[in-house]
């Protein structure tokens, strides 16, 4: 069993480094996008089971969603702009996905992967 723990992180950089570690020990580079995450997922197969699942889902929730999604239109290209302020809009009018819920979407998208949330 693969565990990633809620605890061990508040905001996106900070999952992105339990992810690291947990799934890339003997690697020399780090997951730091959520593209990279769903990579790296390609190679895994079995169960996760996501600890302190609750604290994950507020940590990455409505704020910081915003925040990053924000952060993107700033950036401007080469990010589609109109679709990140498309998400924003969503996710401000309480139709959009958390960056906690498109992680999940991520995990569960992988059919060898059963994923606990705990």
């Amino acid at each position: 069993m693969t565990v990633i723990n809620g605890r061990h992180f508040y905001d996106l950089e900070g999952f992105y480094e339990e992810i690291s570690r947990v799934f890339m020990k003997d690697e020399d580079w780090k997951v730091g996008t959520l593209d990279g995450f769903d990579d790296i997922l390609y190679g895994f197969q079995g169960e996760i089971t996501w600890e302190d699942a609750a604290k994950s889902r507020a940590d990455l929730g409505l704020h910081l969603t915003q925040e990053f999604y924000e952060n993107k239109i700033r950036q401007g290209k080469p990010f589609n702009i109109p679709l990140i302020k498309k998400k924003l809009d969503d996710l401000l009018a309480g139709k959009g996905q958390t960056l906690f819920e498109i992680l999940v979407e991520i995990i569960q998208s992988h059919q060898n992967i059963t994923l606990i949330l705990d």
